[in-house]
């Protein structure tokens, strides 16, 4: 007989306490709706599902499809929902990018000591293989968190309060900011031999993840200690929370730089090169799924258990398929011209000539003709097919007035409206100035958005996010060539055979500049979630979003601008200009202040509640 005991059950969202007598055996049962510490970590296949979480719970500032984020810093503005429209009276906060994802650490470090514990059942090649997988994504989320905080607590076990009343022993001060880095690469090192077993895979880390991730954060270290010193120099804790040494950076980029030709010559991945067309090429880079050999590592996304809507809310308005949304990044006109022309010219576009006068063209697209490849793959622009279908980009009609020598710019509220010459007066995918859902920039995003019908549907996507591609490898290497003075061959050489990938001619440069460096990852990488922490690490954030409003007609890199067409729907007389197009550029209403990026902005502020709890972490920099 066994003595009388209390069993807990859920039945439904009913719990239910229930006494166990003499003989109910039935109550003594093993409830099935509970697992085991022994169960979970015994069996691979448990094991995998905690990896799939933790892999799933990785996020970055604006990627994996964030819309509203990407919109927000990625050289674009927003065009969605008016009631959203803060995202265009953005300047950044202190707390903008924070991470403290200490609940992320806990679990991974819970996670790694319960399969030590109880996967006693697992091969030794199993348990290897997670723990190894545990520690890289642990290892990547600090990563994420140095590049935005600055140095951080350096947690590796998890910490349990005794309720002794006193919780000092749990309170960690925030490591230096290079000790992070370090951290980040001693586990890398540490583990990417024990990831081996999952070379071949794009969405686990393998051995050549734990090497990209390498490159990334020491090239991100190298910058650091290079321009903290050269161009913030204020910005340091006395502990060196905030700061890393000049003296460190050239150790930096060695580091990144070894990691990035490991992979670039070992790691059996190529630049993707499918596509003849080389626009078409770029842009099926991000689509294509089916051995892709550029993608290193991936965030994926499989109809109908996990699915994103990004193409459901940024596909070109006339085309969406769904009774909402669509078009809400309209990328700028900046972005635009930072793609040369294939000889070699820089990629501003000329609509004016040096009189101010408009230059007439026959089709919009020739504005844009033997522009870098790369702009086709990333941005639809007038003059252009998607889904094999022409977009309809017109602003309005140009009217000539004789008396003011000049044309009149006229619109309409109705997208696809007619003029009454029967032709048409304001496109079906506009632009149009303050409204939402239709670009108010004149340009669309083309990057990541399937032209496979029915995959703009709400959630409904199944494209991946690439974390890793060997893309971001090459302008490592040459960032970091560059910066330990190899200029020719080494960094020439990185950033021509990507040129070259795009469309331009062989060795197209034949010398390099820092700021052309930064340009070649702007364009490559655009709304890659790169150039916010690019620009932070160079160091000329400040400088860029400087919260400069320009002029009507004047530049400003803190605004985002758009460029109209025109249909002249009346000529100048003498001309045989009709039914040709002039191009206006033009800052939305709905673009409300320029971009303003402060010095204490460089480093996100640590919350309130996490100073007031511990007493040993130090604020960041004038906050």
């Amino acid at each position: 007989m066994k003595s009388n005991s209390i069993k807990i059950f859920v039945i439904g969202t009913a719990l239910v306490s229930v006494l166990s007598g003499c003989g109910d055996s039935w109550f003594e049962r093993d409830p099935k709706n509970i697992l085991t510490n022994e169960q979970v970590w015994n069996d691979p296949n448990m094991v995998k599902s905690q990896l799939a979480n933790l892999y799933n719970r990785i996020t970055s500032l604006h990627g994996d499809f964030n819309t509203g984020g990407m919109c927000e810093i990625d050289d674009a503005m927003w065009s969605g929902a008016l009631d959203q429209n803060g995202k265009n009276n953005f300047q950044y906060g202190n707390d903008y990018g924070r991470l403290w994802d200490y609940g992320l650490i806990r679990d991974i470090n819970m996670s790694l000591e319960n399969l030590e514990t109880y996967g006693t059942d697992l091969t030794a090649e199993e348990k290897t293989l997670f723990k190894a997988e545990f520690r890289f994504i642990r290892a990547y989320i600090y990563f994420d968190m140095v590049r935005r905080m600055g140095g951080v607590p350096l947690i590796t076990t998890t910490l349990e309060y005794d309720f002794s009343g006193d919780p000092s022993y749990l309170q960690h001060p925030r490591a230096k900011e290079h000790e992070v880095y370090d951290f980040v690469y001693s586990e890398c090192e540490d583990v990417k031999n024990d990831l081996k077993a999952n070379n071949g895979s794009q969405t686990r880390a393998n051995y050549y993840t734990a090497l990209a991730l390498e490159s990334r954060a020491m090239l991100y270290a190298g910058s650091i200690a290079k321009y903290n010193a050269l161009n913030t120099p204020t910005l340091v804790t006395d502990g060196e929370e905030v700061g890393i040494p000049a003296s460190m950076a050239t150790d930096y980029y060695q580091k990144s730089l070894a990691a990035s030709k490991e992979i670039i010559t070992q790691g059996g991945y190529d630049l993707y090169n499918k596509q003849s067309n080389k626009g078409v090429n770029f842009y099926q880079l991000f689509m294509d799924k089916e051995k892709n050999p550029e993608i290193i590592w991936a965030k994926d996304y499989k109809n109908p258990t996990k699915v994103h809507s990004f193409g459901y809310d940024n596909v070109i308005q006339h085309l969406k398929e769904d009774n909402d949304n669509s078009s809400c990044i309209a990328p700028s006109l900046g972005l635009v011209e930072a793609y040369d022309y294939l000889d070699g010219t820089s990629g501003k576009l000329k609509y004016m000539d040096e009189n101010n006068n408009y230059i007439v063209f026959d089709n919009p697209a020739d504005l844009f003709a033997n522009k870098d490849p790369r702009l086709y793959g990333t941005i639809i622009y007038p003059g252009t097919q998607f889904r094999s279908s022409d977009v309809d980009i017109q602003a309005g009609v140009a009217v000539w007035n004789a008396e003011k020598n000049n044309y009149d710019l006229l619109s309409d509220p109705t997208l696809g409206s007619t003029y009454t010459d029967g032709k048409t007066y304001v496109g079906q995918d506009g632009p149009q100035d303050g409204a939402q859902n239709v670009s108010n920039t004149g340009f669309y995003i083309r990057k990541y958005i399937s032209e496979e019908a029915g995959f703009t549907l709400r959630n409904y996507e199944e494209n991946w996010w690439p974390w890793f591609r060997l893309g971001e490898i090459y302008l490592n290497a040459a960032e970091a060539s560059f910066e330990l003075g190899d200029q020719n061959p080494g960094a020439l050489y990185y950033i021509n055979k990507l040129r070259e990938r795009a469309g331009f001619p062989a060795n197209s440069l034949t010398s390099l500049t820092m700021e052309k460096i930064q340009n070649e990852r702007r364009v490559e990488m655009a709304f890659e979630d790169q150039r916010y922490f690019d620009l932070k690490r160079w160091r000329i954030a400040d400088k860029i979003w400087n919260g400069d409003e320009g002029t009507e007609t004047g530049n400003s890199t803190a605004v985002v601008y758009g460029l109209y067409p025109y249909r002249i729907a009346v000529a100048k007389p003498g001309t045989n200009d009709q039914d040709k197009y002039i191009f206006v550029k033009h800052r939305s209403s709905r673009f409300i202040l320029a971009r303003m990026f402060r010095m204490s902005n460089y480093y996100s502020s640590i919350a309130d509640d996490v100073i007031n709890n511990n007493p040993l972490i130090v604020k960041n920099p004038l906050q």
